[in-house]
């Protein structure tokens, strides 16, 4: 009996062991996350809807052919998948990460370097609203420079340089 409790006692604590999740949260030198987890960076606007207005079955619904104004863009996480394009880029080999487009011309951007955590911001150009720079950085010195180019919101080109000389072709999105 105590043999058969016992075993039941590790199966669950094993169990219990491998199902529990860590989750890592880049943090700036002062403590403060790199990027909101709670959710947007902006306000929330409430946004009225237009309706009918007086007595009968459609009182408070919405006005047939009418939308209601659009509020700000929600940020967008998009891929970033970084191919090897030198000699030195290729003993890592391909890399991946995520760029997230806040919709305001600024997007956040990660990828893990060799065991590193590079973290940082993306900017659109000002006068090319299509091109952008990205630069990030690691808690052991590796940085990285991308210049890009977006085709749409949502999907973009570019190539990216490392501190180790490193250098890649970076597609971004679907």
């Amino acid at each position: 009996m105590f043999s058969t409790s016992r075993r039941v006692l590790v199966a669950g604590s094993l169990a219990a062991v491998a199902l529990s999740g860590c989750v890592l949260v880049p943090v700036a030198s002062d403590g403060t996350p790199i990027y909101p987890l709670a959710g947007p960076g902006y306000p929330a606007v409430a946004v009225p809807v237009p309706t009918v207005q007086g007595p009968g079955p459609n009182y408070l619904a919405p006005v047939p052919g009418r939308n209601a104004p659009a509020g700000p863009a929600a940020p967008n996480a998009l891929q970033a998948r970084l191919y090897p394009s030198n000699e030195v880029a290729t003993e890592t080999g391909m890399l991946s990460g995520t760029v997230t487009n806040m919709m305001t011309g600024k997007g956040i951007f990660q990828l893990n370097y060799r065991g590193e955590i590079l973290a940082g911001e993306a900017t659109r150009v000002p006068g090319d609203e299509r091109r952008g720079i990205a630069n990030a950085y690691g808690q052991r010195g590796t940085y990285m420079s991308c210049d890009y180019r977006m085709t749409t919101p949502y999907q973009g080109t570019g190539t990216c340089n490392l501190s180790t000389g490193a250098q890649y072709q970076v597609h971004i999105g679907g």
